[in-house]
């Protein structure tokens, strides 16, 4: 499990690192001191967990819980914070624990075991939704440009990029921006578009393979296209059951 560390104090994000260490099949994949931090981190980093501080400078984990929330597929949160009266606002979010500091390691091995197992409910659920693809019913999406509405065929899309608030349509005629967001795309696409990050759905037909960087890295090889979508560590084992199953 691979986990984003989110903490004001440099002191208690060093503390809780060290915790870490100590646990089996666990990581630590980056930190952040405050919110605005942690928002970009969870963007460019895809932890599994983000171990979050409630009280800190500018945006509070509250605030932070909320706004990954919105995100497509978002990390499991658990809260870490000295000020246990946080407690109620906080399982008003979707986070899956709450350790108040100073953090024992049973404590935090504890709050771990109980994510890795929604975790791994959530994988099983998705496996048992990978099956052979079917046509989408959908023949076209439609896309509002300086020229009016554009009509694009849902044969041509090679895959779909988020990038903040908005979406790219990489498709044979070129790319182009809609309103539309990637978890709209996939309830209305999913027989035949396969999410490998929260930032990218790609379109089965035109997948040709996988890569892997010299880093680990994996990345999708798609036909007409010069993008390479990166594959998250969560998604990867879906990818290549989906892939395995064609």
């Amino acid at each position: 499990m691979h986990i984003l560390v989110v903490d004001d104090e440099p002191l208690a994000r060093s503390r809780l690192i060290r915790l870490i260490d100590d646990i089996p099949d666990c990581d630590v994949c980056g930190e952040a001191q405050d919110g605005d931090d942690a928002l970009a981190k969870v963007h460019s980093l895809d932890p599994d967990l983000v171990l979050l501080d409630v009280r800190m400078p500018g945006k509070d984990g509250i605030v932070v819980a909320k706004a990954l929330e919105q995100i497509d597929d978002p990390p499991a949160v658990v809260f870490c914070t000295a000020f246990d009266d946080y407690a109620l606002q906080a399982f008003d979010t979707l986070a899956q624990g709450y350790i108040v500091k100073p953090v024992q390691l049973e404590q935090l091995k504890s709050v771990i075991e109980k994510t890795k197992k929604l975790t791994k409910v959530q994988s099983q659920s998705l496996e048992r939704g990978a099956s052979a693809f079917k046509p989408s019913k959908r023949q076209h999406i439609t896309a509002k440009t300086r020229k009016g509405v554009e009509l694009i065929a849902i044969d041509d899309i090679v895959c779909f990029l988020a990038d903040q608030k908005y979406v790219t349509v990489v498709h044979q005629q070129g790319e182009t921006l809609i309103d539309d967001t990637l978890k709209e795309l996939e309830g209305m696409l999913s027989d035949g578009f396969l999410r490998v990050h929260r930032n990218a759905l790609v379109a089965v037909s035109k997948i040709e393979g996988l890569e892997r960087a010299s880093n680990g890295q994996y990345s999708v090889k798609l036909k007409c296209a010069a993008h390479s979508p990166n594959i998250s560590r969560r998604h990867l084992a879906h990818v290549r059951q989906t892939l395995n199953a064609l």
